[in-house]
């Protein structure tokens, strides 16, 4: 069974904020293929910033009638799917009358709501209003009715999918949560998430960290769904012990090769990004030696979960074994939000570049080289990537650095990590060096890094092409043609349990 419409929703639909965007923006191209323009994504309206990714098409839909006011266009990544944008600021003066409803209805506990929980839950409460009355009008316009399913991706659109259970039954639902709120918190508060993992208890853990509220709202919505699906093996032990409930179906990430460029195109992107990232680092004070590696780390400020932490030091582990290579490591940390101080660690140079989306707007002569460019036109150009998760259910973004064929650090407390492993994966030479971590061997996993940072300095010609054919080799064996069926899977599953309803 598949369906004729499927209604998807996240917080990052043309809005990039972390790896869930490389997610839907990488999968849409094989969901088009099999559904051309019956795949509609539902995405947070931020105006002009959203318009970094979203083109208004007035043309799509024309004769539907919202109802509540949306744009309607396309997302522009491959495949181009239609995304509907909205804004849910209206519903405010309904909050409370809204959380009632969730609690009677589901359970969800909203008293202890704060931060961003209002303005998540509002959202995906709107974006399900907008997927009703989309449903309603291709049913009236078509012979019969079509199957449908919504999936809601993350905590902060779980109120879509209550509010689609509820008003339209008919409909399939999928829920697929792409990290734990309380598993993400356990690990950020500095307590031992894998030594003792067996004794903690979701429901405890969430009342002691404050966050009641996003828990009970993901809790609820891993119950609820028709189908509930998680990332990677790691996350579904997660959500069997934190959230009380086995997934239906793991539905790993995969990438798509679109995105990377081919042939003498790829070399002229990857000797351009060189020279801007180069250039950067001299405008931030470093001396550039003629042939420097070129080390990178990137994604959300979570210093210990991304490994960000780990990383640093390894860069001054790296510095006091530099007596191994002649070769000039240039460190550059794209975190967003940062400032662009550069410092200096033995013989590693770091650059801390405020960057993840393309700038518009530099304010300065450090960003002015970075104008115009994307995340990925600057991934190409770095000879090695290091992502050394302490918390990382899936990781993108060392599947997405093999993709342009950069190895990679990673380790085993990643999904991305021990997948890898499976490929045959284990040290730098493979494309991807998969380090052991745990709760306790912070010490051992920097000094590993920077060991492999400076035998990587050390390489041949030879040995360094080797490697990046090994990681490119790895990054098609994640393509979406590969993890999609599970996906195909979920939705039969979703549509099965509906009908019986």
């Amino acid at each position: 069974m598949q369906p004729d419409l499927i209604f998807e929703t996240s917080w990052e639909v043309c809005n990039k904020v972390g790896g869930i965007y490389a997610v839907l923006s990488t999968r849409a191209a094989s969901m088009q293929a099999e559904h051309p323009d019956r795949v509609v994504f539902f995405g947070p309206d931020f105006g002009s910033h959203s318009d970094i990714w979203f083109e208004e098409d007035k043309s799509i839909l024309r004769s539907w009638k919202p109802c509540r006011p949306v744009r309607i266009g396309r997302w522009k990544v491959p495949g181009n799917p239609i995304a509907v944008l909205l804004r849910w600021d209206d519903l405010e003066t309904q909050k409370n009358d809204i959380y009632a409803w969730a609690w009677q209805h589901f359970g969800v506990q909203s008293h202890a709501a704060y931060g961003d929980y209002d303005e998540s839950s509002l959202f995906g409460y709107a974006a399900g209003q907008v997927m009703e009355s989309l449903y309603r009008y291709v049913c009236k316009h078509s012979k019969g009715i079509p199957s449908c399913v919504v999936h809601a991706n993350e905590w902060q659109t779980a109120f879509a999918l209550f509010y689609v259970r509820f008003h339209c039954p008919k409909i399939g639902t999928l829920f697929t949560t792409h990290a734990t709120g309380i598993g993400r918190s356990i690990a950020g508060n500095g307590k031992p998430l894998y030594d003792y993992f067996e004794g903690y208890h979701g429901d405890q853990m969430a009342a002691e960290l404050g966050i009641v509220s996003k828990h009970s709202v993901e809790k609820c919505a891993a119950h609820t769904a028709d189908c509930f699906t998680t990332v990677s093996d790691i996350t579904a032990r997660e959500c069997k012990q934190l959230l009380e409930k086995e997934v239906d179906i793991v539905t790993p990430n995969g990438f798509e090769q679109g995105f990377v460029p081919k042939g003498l195109s790829f070399q002229r992107r990857r000797k351009t990004a060189q020279q801007v990232l180069l250039q950067v680092a001299e405008k931030a004070g470093v001396e550039c030696t003629k042939d420097p590696l070129l080390v990178g780390i990137s994604g959300r400020k979570e210093w210990k979960n991304k490994g960000i932490d780990v990383f640093l030091d390894s860069l001054q582990r790296t510095g006091e074994l530099a007596n191994a290579t002649s070769r000039q490591v240039i460190a550059f940390v794209m975190i967003p939000y940062l400032d662009e101080p550069k410092c200096h660690w033995g013989k590693v140079d770091v650059v801390f570049l405020p960057y993840y989306f393309p700038i518009e707007h530099a304010e300065n002569t450090i960003m002015e080289s970075l104008k115009g460019m994307s995340y990925f036109d600057l991934l190409i150009g770095l000879d090695l990537t290091v992502f050394p998760s302490y918390y990382e259910p899936w990781g993108y973004t060392p599947l997405e650095s093999v993709a342009f064929h950069v190895p990679t650090i990673t380790t085993s407390l990643t999904g991305f990590g021990t997948w890898a492993a499976t490929q045959g994966a284990s040290i730098i030479d493979d494309g991807v060096e998969v380090i052991a971590r745990t709760d306790s061997n912070y010490e051992e996993v920097a000094y590993a890094i920077a060991a492999t940072v400076c035998r990587y300095a050390s390489f041949t010609d030879d040995a360094v092409e080797k490697a990046r054919k090994a990681a490119s080799a790895i990054a098609h064996k994640a393509d979406w043609k590969h993890f999609f069926p599970a996906y195909r899977k979920a939705y039969t599953i979703a549509l099965t349990k509906a009908q019986s309803r």
